[in-house]
């Protein structure tokens, strides 16, 4: 029997309205084949998300083509053709002797078919930082070798531009992931007790983040960040064998997931009353925040929302070193704008940030808050709503 293609979550028309967008640029670029090997491009176009990128695969965008061809594993291939919108012709397996094969792998299979598509002898765009071997010396240099004749163009970062700016329908999901994650902050302040482990309470948080909300479950579990005392003045630790305790302080992180896409939230929570430093942080964090927020509009740039945050921060006698945010969409950071200091991206409607003001002043001490929202015709739209307190739990 032949698997069946499951719900897509975009009609087809999405889908090739991105491609579209792909396949103009490609034309900027006098391109005729673009080998798409970044994971979270390959959702973008395709629907896929399964965990297959673990081997050599790429998602292949001819001019001559409506549909892009994916030249995977081919024990993965059942999982693109359930998932994706691509037709199942479209989707090639590759055979298992190429796996752990030193002197031939997929990469080969995706050269055999632009020398059958005639695609051999024009532009072929690549993304160099996803090549699986890129690492070893042989990703790229493997496409200069038995593509002589064709015109190789570094594409990096080309496709992650282009989904900067989302569609109402990702605005939509994003929305629900948005909802998971402010379930899971919720949950956090329900469970994070004096005595409870923290293995304990994660589950239980990770668990909502599974379970999802509004009858929408999450659908795959982003990193998971609980940083608790001592360790608050650590950025990306998980949960530790030990247990909660009175004066505990926790810096939470989650990323709720639909479909690939991710909204994220952070927040603090303190078992009983606060330091006297921490509430001025806390009450310091937050007007950055609205600053910052109050700042979005199309047309302003990263910098400027940026800087009204810094700005902000430093009038009530604190500083924070790292950027306050970045671009966020499918599996989580968007490698494009940064909201940051010199970041002159301007701003258009319905990109998508995390503002993510996470603050780590001493080795032993910090701070974390952040939203996920979405540039509107006239500001920010805050998709994710959990109160902007310091829970005293």
């Amino acid at each position: 029997m032949t698997i069946s293609k499951g719900k897509q979550l975009f009609p087809r028309e999405e889908y090739l309205r991105r491609l579209a967008a792909v396949k103009a640029e490609m034309a900027q670029r006098d391109i005729e084949a673009f080998i798409v090997s970044s994971p979270a491009n390959i959702t973008y176009l395709s629907g896929h998300t399964a965990h297959t990128a673990y081997v050599p695969q790429g998602l292949v965008i001819s001019m001559q083509e409506e549909e892009p061809t994916f030249v995977m594993r081919r024990m993965d291939a059942p999982a693109a053709i359930h998932e994706s919108f691509l037709n199942r012709n479209n989707v090639i397996g590759y055979p298992e002797n190429l796996i752990a094969n030193p002197e031939k792998d997929g990469y080969d299979v995706i050269i055999d078919f632009l020398h059958d598509r005639g695609l051999a002898n024009r532009g072929v765009g690549l993304e160099p930082g996803f090549l699986t071997l890129k690492q070893f010396g042989r990703g790229q240099d493997k496409f200069a070798t038995r593509l002589p004749k064709a015109r190789i163009v570094d594409c990096s970062r080309a496709i992650d531009w282009i989904r900067l700016v989302k569609s109402e329908l990702e605005i939509a999901v994003m929305r629900e992931a948005a909802a998971i994650a402010d379930a899971a902050i919720m949950r956090a302040a329900d469970v994070i007790r004096p005595g409870v482990r923290e293995a304990d309470a994660a589950a239980e948080v990770i668990g909502t983040l599974v379970r999802g909300a509004n009858g929408k479950p999450g659908t795959a579990i982003a990193p998971y960040c609980m940083c608790s005392s001592p360790r608050t003045g650590t950025a990306h630790i998980r949960w530790s064998d030990d247990v909660f305790r009175d004066s505990s302080q926790i810096n939470l992180e989650v990323g709720a997931v639909r479909q690939g896409y991710t909204a994220a939230l952070m927040r603090t929570y303190i078992i009983g009353k606060p330091s006297d430093r921490l509430r001025r942080l806390h009450e310091a964090e937050v007007a950055g925040l609205e600053a910052a927020l109050n700042t979005v509009r199309p047309g302003a740039t990263c910098s400027e929302v940026a800087n009204a945050f810094y700005r902000t921060l430093e009038k009530q006698g604190f500083t924070k070193e790292s950027r306050c945010g970045y671009a966020i969409g499918i599996d989580w950071t968007e490698p494009t704008a940064s909201l940051r200091d010199g970041d002159m991206t301007v701003l258009k409607p319905n990109m998508t940030f995390h503002v993510m003001l996470g603050n780590w002043i001493d080795e032993d001490f910090g701070y974390a808050i952040s939203e996920t929202f979405r540039v509107t015709d006239s500001g920010a739209e805050v998709l994710t709503t959990a109160p902007r307190k310091l829970f005293e739990l």
